[in-house]
């Protein structure tokens, strides 16, 4: 998750979907009884909750070539 400008990431569900299955894994882990893996799986969430979620800026768009008219 270093490259966070990533076009991959640019769609809102995508990111979404990122730290949902992150908490999926987590409470997985915890019912099946590993509580290490489950902290584990929340940290990842919880960072990616951060990064893709409350810091994640779009990148703007370049601005289109002016156009001339050509006569």
């Amino acid at each position: 998750m270093k490259d966070v400008d990533h076009p991959f990431f640019r769609p809102l569900w995508r990111r979404v979907a990122l730290v949902a299955v992150c908490l999926a894994w987590a409470g997985l882990e915890f019912y099946g009884g590993s509580q290490t893996w489950s902290l584990i799986a929340l940290g990842f969430a919880v960072y990616g909750a951060w990064q893709f979620l409350w810091m994640y800026t779009p990148p703007k768009d370049e601005a289109p070539a002016p156009k001339t008219t050509e006569e």
